[in-house]
């Protein structure tokens, strides 16, 4: 997850670099993480040579990875703490990666200026995420790639994270959990042209679970996104680059 979005989310509670390495070091965290990630790649596609915008780049893993696969990145996030982690984690032989501050409905870019923007779980805590997909957009050269990564409305995770909202958790109070059917329509607005919403996380979050029905997440990916705690969408943006 990302603080980039409204400004008042530049300080939410209980989410910043250090949240981020204690989930990675779990058992659930890393399975989680590695079927999200490959679903994001898998849907980003080739990347070399190609310019990249990572909007709510966190602490700069997914940046990180796509500069190592030969892409020119820039990584930007509304919370200077994580721009400092993912300036921090950037190997001093990535030329190609930059990060800087910056906020998702205000990119500081001209039109047009990347092959593919990605934004993974970025829209949790806004809410109203039109502004976000139009400045995507914007920022996008014709022909070019959006892909989101978005936490899915109708999961088990979800429910418990509604639990944890009515019993007090500052943070899942703020939460905005989206259907497929909403993230496509965001994007149409957007002017882009939707070619695919794909699930990941089709478990419970119980560690159990998720060692033994990892392997078999990917199936009901290509069946239905519903049920899936996590949503990723791939949209074109008209014309030729």
């Amino acid at each position: 997850m990302s603080t980039v979005g409204q400004p008042r989310q530049l300080d939410l509670p209980g989410l910043d670099p250090q949240a981020y390495a204690r989930w990675r070091a779990s058992e659930i965290g890393a399975i989680t993480e590695r079927l999200e990630r490959e679903l994001i790649l898998e849907l980003i596609g080739e990347v070399h040579g190609r310019r990249i915008l990572d909007v709510g780049c966190g602490d700069g893993d997914l940046a990180a990875r796509l500069a190592e696969r030969g892409a020119r990145v820039v990584g930007v996030d509304a919370s200077a703490a994580m721009i400092a982690a993912a300036m921090q984690r950037a190997a001093p032989e990535q030329a190609d990666l930059a990060f800087e501050i910056a906020a998702a409905q205000d990119l500081p870019f001209p039109p047009e200026q990347f092959d593919i923007v990605v934004a993974v779980t970025i829209l949790c805590f806004v809410e109203n995420a039109a502004p976000v997909f139009r400045e995507m957009a914007r920022v996008l050269r014709p022909g070019g790639h959006l892909v989101i990564g978005e936490l899915g409305k109708w999961s088990y995770w979800a429910a418990a994270r509604r639990v944890r909202a009515w019993l007090g958790s500052p943070l899942w109070r703020q939460g905005k959990f989206r259907t497929p059917a909403e993230l496509r329509s965001l994007a149409r607005q957007a002017g882009l042209t939707v070619e695919t919403v794909r699930g990941a996380i089709y478990f419970p979050r119980w560690t159990r679970a998720a060692k033994f029905l990892a392997p078999c997440d990917p199936m009901p990916s290509r069946v239905t996104p519903f049920g899936a705690a996590f949503l990723a969408l791939r949209a074109a943006k008209p014309g030729r680059g």
